[in-house]
C-alpha cells in the first residue's frame, strides 16, 4: 500500500513540476500575456535576458542570453523527461539542482528573500523528493 501511494505522490510531483518549469518558460517567451500584465513575470525573451542579466551581473548581456538559452533548454528538457517518467530520478536530480542555482542566484543578486517569493526552493525540495522515489505511476522507467 506504501508504495502505490508513493508511487501516485511521485506522479504528481512529476506533473506539478514540469508544469511549473513550462509555465515560466511560457511566460518568457510571452505565452501568459504581455509584458506588465497581471501575472506576468517577463512577457517576452528581452525581458528574461534582462533578468538572466541581473542574475549573471558577472557576465556580458549577449552572455546572459545563453545563460538564458541553456536554462530554458533545461527546463524544457527536463518538463519532458518528468512527464514521460523518463529517467526520472536523475531527471528530478537534475531539476533540483537547476532550481537550486536558480535560487543561488536569486539570493545573491536580487535579494534573500526572492527565491522564497518564487517558490524556487520548494520546487528544488521537491525535485529532490522526487529523485529518491523509486517507482512513479504512468512512467516509461516503469517499462524499462
Amino acid at each position: 500500500m506504501k508504495s502505490i501511494t508513493t508511487a501516485k505522490a511521485g506522479l504528481i510531483l512529476r506533473i506539478v513540476l514540469g508544469i511549473t518549469m513550462l509555465s515560466a518558460v511560457a511566460d518568457r517567451f510571452g505565452l501568459w500575456g504581455a509584458p506588465g500584465s497581471a501575472g506576468v513575470a517577463w512577457g517576452n525573451w528581452e525581458n528574461f535576458v534582462i533578468y538572466t542579466h541581473t542574475l549573471n551581473p558577472f557576465a556580458s548581456k549577449p552572455v546572459a542570453e545563453i545563460l538564458g538559452g541553456i536554462a530554458t533548454f533545461f527546463e524544457i528538457l527536463f518538463s519532458l523527461l518528468l512527464f514521460a517518467g523518463f529517467r526520472t530520478r536523475i531527471t528530478a536530480f537534475g531539476t533540483a539542482c537547476l532550481m537550486l542555482i536558480f535560487a543561488v542566484s536569486m539570493a545573491i543578486s536580487v535579494s534573500i528573500k526572492a527565491p522564497f517569493d518564487y517558490s524556487v526552493l520548494t520546487s528544488a525540495a521537491a525535485a529532490l523528493l522526487l529523485s529518491t522515489i523509486d517507482r512513479t505511476c504512468f512512467a516509461v522507467d516503469n517499462k524499462i
